[in-house]
């Protein structure tokens, strides 16, 4: 795996070095080993699932206060998303930052979002399918999230939004 330093504090994107033959292609998308010679200390012990039915979805952004804050590591198995990460970290150099990249089927690319960013993503295909594990597992009572357009951040979604949630389109805009 090759791991890049992004723009913001702690979060990386990680492209696979994928195996190729006759078969196909076979490629590693987790090792505790490669992420710890980057300093990661990442440990899953929930994965999820997200499918999406509709181009210009939008789902978040979302992440989970103390004492349940939660690292994510997200990767597209199905169609292509473009995929945010916003640091909420009013104490981190890169604080009301974001970052997106495309993470798709095919480049098998991931984004690691650490603790206290909150993180969201946009699919870019019909019938887009997304994968992500988890630190720690999903507690309601320290769910969060803000709003994916609030001009605090900016966030510069790639297609105007098709499908959003009740609870997504709700969230409070950010205060600094």
């Amino acid at each position: 795996m090759q791991f890049r330093e992004i723009g913001i504090a702690g979060a990386w994107v990680i492209d696979p070095s994928p195996y190729k033959d006759d078969r196909g292609r076979f490629m590693r998308t987790w090792c505790a080993r490669e992420f710890e010679e980057h300093g990661i200390n990442f440990v899953p012990v929930q994965a999820n699932m997200g499918f999406n039915l509709q181009k210009g979805t939008v789902r978040g952004i979302h992440f989970q206060v103390a004492p349940a804050l939660e690292a994510k590591l997200v990767r597209c198995t199905k169609g292509a998303m473009f995929d945010v990460a916003l640091d909420l970290r009013t104490e981190s150099p890169t604080f009301a930052k974001w970052y997106g990249v495309e993470l798709n089927a095919e480049n098998g690319r991931m984004l690691y979002v650490p603790e206290g960013c909150g993180h969201g993503y946009q699919t870019l295909e019909d019938n887009t399918e997304m994968q992500y594990m988890t630190s720690t597992y999903y507690t309601p009572g320290v769910a969060r999230g803000v709003r994916f357009d609030d001009s605090a951040f900016s966030i510069q979604w790639p297609l105007a939004p098709s499908v959003i949630s009740e609870q997504d389109e709700n969230w409070p805009l950010f205060k600094r």
